[in-house]
């Protein structure tokens, strides 16, 4: 063979060489964090029914300390969470020691202080569990099993961004009339038999309580964040505008996230990705309220997205709003372990962990059949969206790893 053809040769040799080296690294370490997703799954179905217990046996820690050093810039609790019982069992059952109006805002919610100074948000029932709420996406009052059933699918998912909710009853008359503020105390009436008040809020109306049964008013509670860790308030880049024939621009623009990538904070960090988390989040629940989100301040973008007020949700087992989908349609992109997370969870198996995972709560059943039902025909539409984008664009630019910068999309 001559001179000039083995160098040919070689190097031909030399780039399949290199070819198959690049990608069965690439292949491996796609591998290897698909295990470690699996790994995550199999961690998160192990730990999911919690029993709600009183004791913390190996710590001197109060529940409200422990909770407190959870938060982190990105999570607000961690993977595992061995007193995550004693926390919410506090939650549901420490004595009230302050209640007042809630914090502003557009629903009727009370501040709650607990025996050892913690805050916790009080949200009232209002609907039976099989009421259906008829009308736009967002309409109807909060619902307060909506909250705990949020929390724990925020758990499932393995976003761990929600705060901690329990459900919890409440005497009006024993426990929140005593210890109530002049304020929220002016709000309280007598329908019937049974003990109301109406709040402080935006849509709070003396003609709109929220009533208890007899005394007795079932709710939920969310654990308050830290003092130390303020809150900064930001526009959803995909928010409604809430005034008739008003469209919002990514209602009409197709090329809205192009725009979207290139303001701060969305042009880099995880801001963007924790957008189209969140979007799949809220799809599943059918919230199509957030118009609005909480991060940490100062963040320049690192902080999580937090989701908070999540009780607009699971009014309508029949809703399919595929617009509060838009972020994910229209950027065609979601975080690997999201992505894997998800496929983890068809086939039923949302469903059947979500139920699980609220088994213990004190307003157990927390949601109907029909709305548990609704969650996994959901799900598969979000798979559905996620496989129309990589068949247009590839796997390679759909699904980012997690800690991979956005500058390259």
């Amino acid at each position: 063979m001559k001179l000039k053809q083995r160098v040919v040769l070689l190097a031909i040799l030399l780039v399949i060489f290199i070819f198959t080296k690049v990608f069965l690294i690439d292949n491996l370490d796609t591998s290897a964090a698909n295990r470690e997703d699996q790994r995550a799954f199999h961690r998160m179905m192990t730990g999911l029914r919690v029993e709600l217990a009183p004791k913390l046996d190996h710590t001197l820690q109060s529940p409200w300390e422990i909770a407190a050093q959870w938060v982190v810039p990105r999570e607000v609790y961690p993977e595992e969470t061995p007193e995550l019982g004693a926390i919410m069992h506090a939650m549901a059952t420490k004595k009230i020691i302050k209640a007042d109006v809630g914090y502003k805002g557009t629903q009727l919610k009370a501040l709650l202080i607990l025996e050892g100074g913690q805050k916790v948000v009080f949200k009232p029932k209002r609907y039976g569990r099989d009421y259906v709420v008829e009308g736009e996406p967002y309409a109807g009052y909060d619902r307060h099993n909506a909250e705990v059933a949020a929390f724990h699918l925020d758990r499932i998912l393995g976003f761990r961004r929600a705060p901690l909710v329990v459900g919890r009853f409440v005497n009006l008359r024993t426990e929140i009339k005593p210890v109530a503020t002049e304020q929220l105390l002016s709000t309280f009436l007598t329908v019937g038999n049974n003990s109301c008040f109406y709040g402080k809020c935006y849509y709070c109306r003396e003609t709109e309580p929220a009533c208890a049964d007899g005394d007795t008013m079932e709710g939920s509670v969310t654990l308050w964040l830290p003092d130390v860790w303020p809150l900064q308030k930001h526009r959803h880049p995909w928010g409604r505008t809430y005034r008739e024939g008003k469209l919002a621009r990514w209602e009409y623009d197709e090329s809205y996230c192009d725009a979207v990538k290139k303001t701060s904070p969305y042009d880099s960090g995880p801001r963007l990705l924790d957008i189209i988390d969140t979007a799949v989040f809220d799809y599943l629940i059918g919230n199509a309220d957030r118009h609005h989100y909480e991060s940490f301040q100062d963040d320049e973008g690192a902080s999580m997205l937090i989701l908070l007020d999540n009780a607009k949700s699971f009014g309508n087992p029949s809703l399919d709003e595929r617009s509060i989908l838009a972020p994910l349609y229209q950027c065609c992109i979601i975080r690997v372990s999201t992505w894997n997370r998800l496929n983890c969870l068809k086939n039923g198996v949302l469903k059947s962990a979500l139920k699980s995972a609220m088994a213990h709560d004190p307003i157990s059943p927390v949601l109907s059949d029909p709305h548990l039902d609704a969650v996994d025909q959901r799900l598969l539409s979000v798979l559905t969206t996620v496989k129309q984008c990589t068949d247009q664009f590839g796997m390679d630019t759909v699904l980012v790893e997690d800690r991979m910068p956005l500058s390259h999309l």
